[in-house]
């Protein structure tokens, strides 16, 4: 057999624990062999791979099967997660496919518990569900400008534990991404983006303003992993300043949940033969 590209289990390589974000090489690639163009050859094949497992998890979906995958990306602006929507999901059937950005709360969803507008969104059985930022920006964004006194955040690490056990004990496989660029790689993205006139839709001068905010980003982001990182919820860290590398890290992250849903095809709901003989008659 041919050695795997993979030096470990991509979960293994990936898994949270015992991460410390201010150590974390950005530009690294954990457990990978090869180097840029042998991971973007393997990002291609295994795009394939994902999508005919996608497939059969939709169609065992629309056989009543409630199982679903559901992919939480976070990360610092220009981190990549709509690059890994882009080019990761869209390898799939969109049918197949629930995907929901979390920005700034609305007025009705202020209105609400943190967590009302999340429940909204969670997928159907067979689907992949996407969640471009996420219930955690009420532990990261939250905390870190003070928008509510410590007390109210602090109680939300728990209470998010639980509100994942239940979604998974409902056959929900949870895969949560926590992707990190350096300063200088977001500093490069950010100026790419005031290069080009077919980015400035990205741009946000915000996304400047949050650079001086990044220490506390880093707090902010090591308590969720270390407060939120659970066998039913893991966390995965992934260096995002080379983005073949992070598509192709959660593309296997995705195939691996998928996988282990051990999925077959659906079987016939009505007599194979019998059809045969009615579509030859007509």
């Amino acid at each position: 057999m041919p050695k795997s590209p993979w030096s470990v289990p991509v979960t293994e390589a990936l898994h949270a624990k015992g991460v410390r974000i201010a150590d974390l090489d950005t530009n690294a690639t954990p457990g990978f062999r090869g180097d840029k163009k042998s991971g973007e050859l393997l990002l291609e094949e295994r795009r394939a791979v994902l999508s005919g497992l996608q497939e059969k998890l939709y169609a065992n979906g629309r056989s009543g099967d409630p199982r679903n995958i559901l992919l939480v990306l976070q990360g610092m602006d220009t981190a990549g997660k709509g690059g890994i929507v882009r080019h990761v999901i869209g390898s799939v059937d969109p049918q197949g496919v629930d995907h929901a950005a979390f920005g700034v709360p609305t007025e009705q969803e202020r209105r609400h518990h943190y967590l009302w507008r999340i429940r909204k969104q969670l997928p159907r059985g067979g689907q992949i569900g996407v969640f471009d930022r996420s219930h955690y920006e009420d532990v990261l964004v939250v905390r870190v400008h003070e928008l509510v006194p410590p007390d109210v955040w602090g109680k939300r690490y728990e209470e998010i534990n639980r509100f994942e056990r239940t979604v998974a004990n409902a056959g929900t496989t949870i895969v949560k991404v926590a992707m990190f660029v350096s300063l200088d790689e977001q500093r490069k993205r950010l100026t790419q983006r005031l290069d080009r006139p077919d980015k400035y839709w990205k741009f946000d001068p915000s996304d400047i303003d949050e650079r001086a905010y990044w220490p506390a980003y880093q707090k902010a982001y090591q308590a969720v992993l270390d407060r939120t990182c659970t066998d039913y919820a893991p966390w995965y860290v992934i260096p995002a300043d080379r983005k073949w590398y992070s598509r192709l890290a959660v593309t296997e992250l995705l195939i691996d949940a998928l996988e282990r849903l051990d999925l077959d095809w659906p079987p016939a709901r009505f007599d194979i033969e019998e059809q045969r003989r009615r579509l030859a008659e007509l």
